[in-house]
């Protein structure tokens, strides 16, 4: 299962999303004031100020990316069946674009928040999820191939 290449861009799928999870996403500093504001994907620390107040919990980041994680997982171990392993790729998209969406949502309330003047810094953690979305692309490209594969070989017997 491991050994085919969907299985591998599936793997790194999954390590990418939960990497997302354990490094910062967006950070911002204010030098005047000495406030810095950092997005996580369970909460935004903040450094001389209060918290900005958003209508969602942050925690929805880190739980979209879990869901996109655990999905790329049991994908993974579904490759005796290839059009559901597909199907699964498909729904996984929207796991990832949710997670993506709710980082660039909460990175936008920091903004906001903290000396709208200033730019805040997308850190590398933040590109994962477009990291994890081609991975996926990839990974359906090849089980589609495999099952054209195999369609082609039932039609010679």
């Amino acid at each position: 299962m491991i050994q085919r290449i969907q299985s591998v861009f599936l793997l790194l799928l999954a390590l990418s999303m939960l990497s997302m999870l354990a490094l910062p996403l967006w950070h911002k500093v204010d030098g005047l004031t000495h406030q810095e504001l950092t997005l996580t994907a369970f909460n935004f620390q903040a450094v001389g100020m209060n918290a900005p107040a958003t209508k969602f919990p942050v925690l929805l980041t880190a739980v979209a990316a879990l869901v996109a994680a655990a999905v790329a997982v049991y994908q993974i171990f579904q490759f005796r069946n290839r059009i559901r392993q597909a199907q699964i790729g498909s729904l996984n998209i929207l796991f990832i674009m949710a997670a993506f969406g709710l980082q660039f949502y909460f990175s936008s309330q920091g903004e906001v928040a903290l000396n709208p003047k200033l730019e805040g810094q997308f850190l590398p953690a933040f590109y994962l999820p477009t990291l994890a979305l081609l991975l996926n692309l990839l990974a359906s490209r090849f089980i589609r191939r495999d099952e054209q594969l195999v369609r082609s070989a039932d039609r010679l017997r």
